[in-house]
């Protein structure tokens, strides 16, 4: 089937290289008028202007977007949707001045999703997270990473995986799956001296080579940082799944700095994530290198924090940044991608048009996926998203609205508002869609 989008007030295309932008070329959105974009199956074919596209497809089903702005759906590259129980008491005390490795002391943090989610069965959990991607959906995005590791086991991380790959199978958004197993010391590793090594060496030994051989994560990721993986435990972890396969992902800098932007630079990372307290070695080490430094604010202004990641420093650098919204139940539990946006621009001082790149192209590179999805051109996966508004620097500023009209992934609709009022599909003889 054929679909021909049409009557956009702004067709904003990120077309470019299949590849992630850096420096200036995060600047440029491409934004089109009296544009429109040609689907067939699964592929864009054409984008370009409407009057010459409705004669060259007018047999093609039509999509009226109504004045609305059309962009490439966005890339969520950094996600935690397979849990339990959300995690809301611990806000509360982060207001009264808790930390979170105190919180983690007092059995709360990611050890309280662990024994959480360990009481349910895989059923179980699809039914919480289907409804949770689906809301992803809503707000735009038809790309998301999920990653496991509330499991830290590995009957407990091939389940949260099984699960990952069910919701693939069963919706037309693209998920890309990536195994964290070591997002944390379990309890049962911490209880003696020297257990955290018994732990390294179980997720390379028994884990590691179970995800594999079922095919289970694109990506291995760790959570670098003081009190949880050492530099060195990291390393160790990600060379043995980069030699099982998988491609490599890491949690590095959040809270304190702690070479893990050098790590990720040093061992050819897809992505290095959070950053926000990177340091000056770890600025150079990815602006010399082809990892896409992906920042999650939503995180930051959650945790009541006013140290960000130094977006303009990294982008100035030369580094390719990515957004994306960490959803996950105790740091970062919002589905609102088009939130991250607003946070991109009032928080890290970042142009709507590097918000836009960040959430699309970049994001996409952050999955390996740039030469695929991320942007409106011809033999790119129809990947897009419809928007309420008539430019499109309205996403981020109308902050925390779902402005998202509808989301197609791979020509498949995903998520669409109020159809009958919005998102018109007529056949060419509808006059209502000839002017």
């Amino acid at each position: 089937m054929t679909m021909l989008f049409v009557n956009a007030t702004q067709v904003v295309t990120c077309s470019g290289p299949g590849r992630a932008r850096r420096g200036a070329e995060m600047s440029d959105a491409s934004v089109l008028t009296d544009a429109a974009v040609a689907v067939e199956g699964k592929k864009i074919v054409r984008v370009g202007p409407a009057e010459i596209l409705l004669r060259e497809y007018a047999e093609a089903e039509q999509v009226d977007c109504a004045g609305c702005v059309l962009t490439p759906g966005l890339v969520d590259s950094h996600t935690h949707a397979i849990f339990g129980r959300p995690r809301y008491e611990e806000q509360e005390m982060r207001a009264a001045g808790v930390g979170y490795m105190d919180i983690a002391r007092r059995g709360g943090g990611i050890h309280s999703s662990v024994s959480d989610l360990r009481t349910r069965s895989e059923d179980d959990l699809f039914a919480l997270a289907l409804p949770r991607v689906l809301r992803l959906a809503s707000y735009g995005s038809t790309t998301i990473e999920v990653k496991s590791g509330y499991g830290l086991s590995v009957e407990d991380e091939l389940k949260s995986l099984r699960v990952i790959q069910r919701l693939g199978r069963e919706l037309p958004v693209r998920l890309v799956p990536t195994w964290l197993g070591a997002h944390e010391i379990p309890r049962e590793f911490r209880e003696r001296e020297g257990q955290r090594g018994d732990y390294v060496r179980y997720l390379i030994d028994e884990m590691l080579p179970q995800v594999a051989a079922e095919k289970l994560a694109s990506f291995a990721d760790v959570f670098c940082e003081p009190g949880v993986f050492s530099v060195e435990e990291s390393r160790e972890i990600l060379s043995a799944s980069r030699g099982a396969g998988l491609s490599l992902k890491l949690h590095a800098d959040e809270l304190e700095p702690h070479g893990g932007a050098e790590l990720a630079a040093e061992l050819g990372a897809t992505s290095a994530d959070h950053l926000a307290a990177i340091s000056d070695a770890g600025i150079a080490a990815l602006a010399q290198s082809n990892t896409v430094a992906t920042l999650l604010p939503g995180t930051m202004v959650f945790l009541g924090k006013e140290k960000h990641a130094p977006a303009r420093r990294l982008i100035d650098a030369g580094t390719a940044v990515a957004l994306a919204t960490d959803f996950n139940p105790g740091t970062s539990p919002t589905f609102n991608f088009p939130l991250i946006l607003t946070f991109g621009v009032s928080q890290l001082h970042m142009s709507v048009a590097e918000t836009l790149i960040a959430a699309t192209v970049n994001g996409a590179a952050a999955l390996g996926l740039a030469n695929r999805t991320g942007q409106l051109a011809a033999g790119y996966s129809a990947d897009l998203a419809l928007w309420e508004a008539e430019d499109i620097r309205e996403i981020p500023y109308w902050y925390g609205d779902r402005r998202c009209m509808g989301t197609w992934a791979r020509g498949k609709a995903c998520h669409a508002r109020r159809p009958s009022d919005n998102l018109n599909y007529t056949h060419r003889h509808n006059s209502t869609m000839r002017g």
